[in-house]
């Protein structure tokens, strides 16, 4: 029994609100689009009513059916500091893509397990978006690269990209 038209508190560049939209697009789940603004005046600046929902302060969050679910993985990338963040992202990254390559040599078909879309590919399209803005080399992935092209041409993935959102400034939409 839904109680109304499910609610995504989100920002349009994070990569765990990505990884949400793309799954309501996969299901065809119509939902309602709350942009959470990140960056105010050096600070973050919540309204009281997200707070109220989500004490943790974190995008996204997805009220559907009465509860609200929230996660988020910036406050990472807070802790290791601004002088420290492109040099840390690009390790972890490239740490976790080298095994992921691996991985994808027996597992991956069109996508990452197969050729049916799985959460695996959720949480890889963003990631690798999160590659290219932290200036990854890709080249040594090229089994992550073919299937991000592939999932990328997928309406679910178009339509729940970064710079489709409400909140994305003029400057980063397609």
């Amino acid at each position: 029994m839904q109680v109304g038209k499910p609610i995504l508190y989100s920002y349009f560049r994070s990569s765990c609100s990505w990884r949400v939209r793309i799954a309501l697009a996969l299901k065809s789940i119509d939902y309602e689009t709350v942009p959470i603004n990140l960056i105010k005046d050096g600070g973050q600046q919540f309204s009281k009513e997200f707070q109220a929902l989500n004490p943790m302060k974190q995008v996204p969050a997805l009220k559907i059916d009465g509860i609200t679910i929230g996660q988020s993985n910036l406050s990472v990338l807070k802790q290791v500091g601004q002088e420290n963040q492109l040099a840390w992202a690009q390790k972890a990254i490239s740490s976790g893509f080298n095994a992921l390559e691996q991985i994808l040599q027996s597992t991956a078909g069109k996508y990452c397990v197969g050729d049916e879309v799985s959460m695996a590919d959720l949480c890889l399209v963003p990631q690798v978006a999160n590659a290219e803005r932290y200036k990854v080399d890709l080249t040594p992935y090229p089994t992550i690269s073919r299937i991000n092209k592939a999932l990328l041409a997928l309406e679910a993935f178009q339509v729940s990209h970064p710079c489709q959102q409400p909140d994305t400034p003029p400057e980063l939409r397609a």
